[in-house]
């Protein structure tokens, strides 16, 4: 079973796999170096501002699940990802799910332009393949390719390991969607995005002194 991560975790694991190729030479990465990836303007969606507290929680219960694993360097911890051993996948899906916990869902054509730096994949074709193995994938999918949006050229793919994605299963009529109609693990992918985004308004409350 593929473990159920929160945003922010998923968005430490993309930062640890962006930065492993493209600052090489200061991975593994640092707390401070983490939080920054995770709070970068440029490259996410969603922009966060997540705190020191909150990326080291993420940290822990990363490494209690074997995704990330520590190392002492210098004078401070240091931080490596570990998803392709954890969930046995090659380094052209890690690339592809890092994009994705980066920059939310995508079509193939945006993973191929946004994933270079991570691997360079030859066409949008190789990058289908490797979507379609991750959502086939024997010990549960991990990519899940969304319904044709109104107006939309191509489909776009989103990753599961936050959850099923609110409208991966939207129906193909204009019916309205009911309680009854959506799933137990959608329910809980919506009240985790609920409730992650209660905890930063309570948290920009009391920066600001607002009751």
């Amino acid at each position: 079973m593929n473990p159920v991560l929160s945003l922010l975790e998923t968005r430490v694991l993309g930062v640890l796999s962006e930065k492993q190729h493209t600052v090489a030479d200061s991975y593994p990465l640092t707390l401070n170096s983490l939080v920054s990836g995770c709070n970068q303007k440029n490259s996410r969606d969603p922009v966060m501002e997540a705190t020191d507290t909150e990326v080291q929680a993420a940290i822990d219960r990363l490494k209690t699940l074997s995704l990330v694993v520590e190392s002492s360097g210098g004078r401070v911890m240091r931080y490596a990802q570990n998803t392709g051993k954890v969930l046995a996948i090659p380094p052209q899906s890690v690339a592809l799910l890092a994009t994705l916990f980066l920059r939310g869902s995508q079509t193939a054509g945006e993973l191929r332009i946004n994933s270079d730096r991570l691997h360079k994949f030859g066409d949008i074709l190789a990058v289908e393949g490797f979507l379609n193995e991750l959502a086939e994938r024997a010990g549960g999918a991990l990519v899940r390719e969304l319904a044709r949006q109104p107006g939309a050229r191509e489909t776009r793919w989103a990753h599961l390991l936050s959850g099923e994605p609110a409208f991966a299963a939207a129906p193909a009529t204009n019916a309205p969607v009911t309680e009854a109609s959506v799933s137990g693990s959608e329910l809980a992918a919506m009240k985790a995005r609920i409730d992650a985004l209660e905890a930063t308004v309570a948290r920009l409350c009391r920066e600001l002194g607002i009751s």
